[in-house]
């Protein structure tokens, strides 16, 4: 069976990172989602940078 990644994002965002968007302007939103897409992408790589040395 194989699953998408695609949710398991947005859920790893809501809760590791309390993403709730609460800004002014567009702007910043974008940042601040991008930011949060950069902290989750940086604690996947060390994650499977991890599970590939202890292999």
């Amino acid at each position: 069976m194989i699953r998408s990644r695609v949710e398991h994002v947005f859920a790893d965002q809501k809760s590791q990172t309390a993403l709730f968007v609460r800004t002014v302007g567009i702007t910043r939103a974008t940042m601040r989602i991008g930011l949060a897409n950069i902290v989750y992408n940086m604690r996947r790589f060390l994650f499977l940078k991890r599970l590939n040395a202890s292999a």
